[in-house]
């Protein structure tokens, strides 16, 4: 009913069965019919991956591989030959070879040079049918890209190169260029540099610049146009990186020259020497020569040199140089034992031409003298026992000098002549520049002399020889019967024999505390004994105290006599208390008479006061006093707020700077109780 494609499907099933045409009804079981396609050669080959690209490197044997392509056929493999294919080469012969049954491409000529061609177009086909006539075919593309290597040596672009240099050019600095060509690419581009021969080998050096890969030529040591004007050098370049397939007899690298041609420069000073080391005794005299300095002008013109210090290297001005002759002198006195070395650094400038200046460092070492004399190396305190024996070395010594002499130091010790036969004390040299003192005698007693003050004469052995005398400073002491010190003061041998120095701070210890615990005792003995009233020491208007305790009612009403205070013109008596017991017999006071006008209120505060204070029977019990008389001819008027007419706080006090006080003491004396205040 339609054309078959194999390549579509292959196999076909089918399922048949008889019926009948009336009835449609089966007639048979069902059949199975399997139906194949047969393949014909109706498909060409094909490449799926192409076009494809390859690299092989240059100059390769011939076979080296290259690549491998490979081509596919849709037609049935099995039968027949419409599925064999065969490859074979359209275009890129006679570079190239292909395999016909592997499709493996492999070179076929050799010395391929990259530098003359370097990619290559190479066609592939491929025929199905065996490769017999009436078989169908593909075709692809490969293009094959040669790789360098390194083939070729470099060449200098020159082979004579003309460089002038002036010969004040800095050190390394760059003179000129040189250029190398290689065909090569890349590492196997590279070249190194390096002079071979001439007369500048050691004047001059050649690196490589790593960007250009260009020689580059710099100056190695200072060039003189006086002593030498033109220089020759031989310079070779070779490649960094060689392939050793390619060293057959034929060198890679190449060779140039160069002539450099030094140019005449105005020159700085050139002095005789890099550096100066003088010597110099710390004695010199002032204006003594040290040493000398001397420098030319390298120039044809020999221009005159003038010499100077650069003070910022001789702050302090020590030394002078002579501008003429460049002879350095001493300016103030040295000394070797402040500081041994002096650092200057002398300048020479042209004076035809004072931009041209020339420097050089010059060290100034101090030589020794003996000028100082030994003396003790510490500040020693000896210290002897009363227990000691004769013979004894109380205290070893030794001395410092400040010198340094070349064969070192050797100290004499001796005592004073006056003190010579000392019969306390002698001394032994050590024969090691110590000394050791020694008693002579037994039975020191610190009661009858406590220090000895020993002076030594310490000499040394320089040229003129130095001496100083030292006092050594020798302390009587108790000591344990093994030599150990316990006790170097007079005050120490009085105590009780038998206490320690621990006992005695312990019991001074125990007293410190004690004290402090009566300190404290007494003092929250105070703290509780101090009344808990609260004084308002503002507000004087009122005579009435505010206390926390409510009072004792009638008992406090009956303590005392109201009515007298009331009445001063009545008899003053003494009427005794009824709240307590006195434990003393308080005798009443004697009633003051009244004047023609009646009483002196003053003067009868006053004695309530008095008697108030002197009444060992009276405490500060609660109790109310009133007052309610205020005298005769009162020009204040009522003295109590609680009789004002009115609170107004603009109200005026004053009439309280004098009775105030004294009313503020009454209340301290007479607490006012709860149930007393509204009488």
């Amino acid at each position: 009913m339609k054309r078959l494609d194999r390549e579509e499907k292959a196999e076909y099933t089918l399922n048949a069965q008889a019926v009948d045409r009336d009835t449609n009804k089966p007639l048979e079981p069902p059949s199975e019919f399997i139906i194949k396609v047969q393949d014909i050669n109706d498909n060409a080959p094909e490449f799926s991956n192409g076009p494809y690209h390859a690299t092989v490197p240059e100059m390769s044997i011939v076979g080296t591989f290259v690549t491998k392509v490979t081509a596919t056929d849709a037609d049935d493999p099995v039968y027949g030959n419409s599925a064999k294919l065969v490859y074979s080469i359209l275009e890129g012969q006679p570079y190239f070879s292909i395999e016909p049954h592997t499709a493996i491409i492999k070179t076929a000529l050799s010395n391929m040079d990259r530098e003359a061609r370097e990619e290559y177009l190479v066609v592939i086909q491929a025929k199905d049918m065996g490769g017999h006539m009436g078989g169908l075919s593909g075709t692809t593309t490969v293009t094959v890209t040669l790789t360098d290597v390194n083939d070729n040596p470099p060449k200098f672009a020159m082979s004579q190169y003309q460089f002038t240099v002036a010969e004040d050019r800095v050190l390394g600095g760059s003179i000129g260029k040189v250029k190398t060509n290689d065909r090569d690419i890349g590492d196997n581009a590279k070249s190194s540099f390096d002079i071979i021969d001439g007369d500048g080998m050691d004047m001059f050096e050649i690196t490589t610049d790593s960007q250009t890969q260009d020689g580059i030529v710099r100056l190695r040591k200072p060039l003189d146009f006086e002593s030498k004007k033109t220089y020759t050098l031989k310079v070779e370049a070779a490649n960094v990186h060689i392939d050793p397939r390619f060293l057959s007899g034929v060198p890679f690298k190449d060779t140039a020259t160069i002539k450099i041609t030094v140019e005449d420069a105005d020159e700085a000073p050139i002095f005789s020497s890099p550096t100066y080391l003088l010597e110099v005794h710390e004695n010199a005299a002032i204006n003594a020569v040290i040493g000398q300095v001397t420098a030319r002008d390298p120039d044809a013109t020999s221009s005159p040199i003038r010499f100077s210090i650069d003070r910022h290297t001789d702050l302090e001005r020590q030394f002078n140089v002579n501008a003429e002759d460049g002879k350095i002198t001493l300016a103030t006195p040295l000394d070797r034992e402040t500081n041994v070395w002096h650092n200057i650094t002398i300048v020479a400038t042209e004076i035809r031409n004072h931009s041209q200046i020339s420097r050089v460092p010059v060290a100034i070492k101090v030589l020794d003298v003996n000028d100082n004399a030994p003396q003790f190396a510490s500040e020693y305190e000896a210290f002897l026992c009363e227990n000691g024996k004769p013979g004894q070395i109380i205290q070893t010594v030794s001395a410092i000098d400040n010198d340094d002499p070349k064969n070192g130091h050797y100290f004499f010790y001796s005592l004073l002549p006056e003190m010579s036969n000392n019969p306390n004390f002698t001394i032994k040299n050590n024969e090691d520049n110590s000394l050791s003192i020694l008693a002579k005698h037994s039975g020191f007693n610190r009661l009858k002399q406590e220090v000895y003050h020993l002076p030594i004469i310490i000499s040394d052995s320089g040229n003129p020889p130095q001496s100083s005398t030292s006092t050594l400073t020798i302390r009587v002491c108790g000591c344990s019967n093994d030599g150990v010190v316990q006790s170097c003061n007079v005050e120490a041998f009085v105590l009780p024999i038998g206490l320690s120095m621990g006992a005695l701070i312990a019991i001074l210890a125990c007293i410190i505390l004690l004290l402090v615990i009566v300190v404290l005792f007494v003092t929250l003995r105070r703290h509780k004994n101090e009344p808990l009233i609260i004084k308002d020491d503002e507000d004087v208007r009122e005579n009435i105290i505010r206390y926390d305790d409510e009072g004792g009612g009638e008992e406090d009403t009956e303590a005392f006599d109201i009515a007298t205070l009331q009445n001063p013109d009545g008899i003053n008596g003494f009427l005794p208390r009824k709240d307590i017991k006195p434990d003393l017999q308080f005798m009443p006071r004697q009633g003051h008479a009244s004047g023609p006008n009646g009483v002196d209120v003053d003067e009868f505060i006053n004695v309530r006061l008095h008697e108030a204070d002197n009444d060992p029977t009276a405490p500060p019990y609660d109790s109310i006093q009133i007052y309610g008389y205020e005298g005769r001819g009162s020009m204040a008027g009522s003295l109590s707020s609680l009789e004002s007419s009115t609170s107004d706080s603009d109200q005026n006090f004053d009439y309280l700077s004098e009775w105030g006080p004294r009313f503020k003491r009454l209340g301290e004396l007479y607490s006012v109780g709860e149930s007393d205040k509204e009488t």
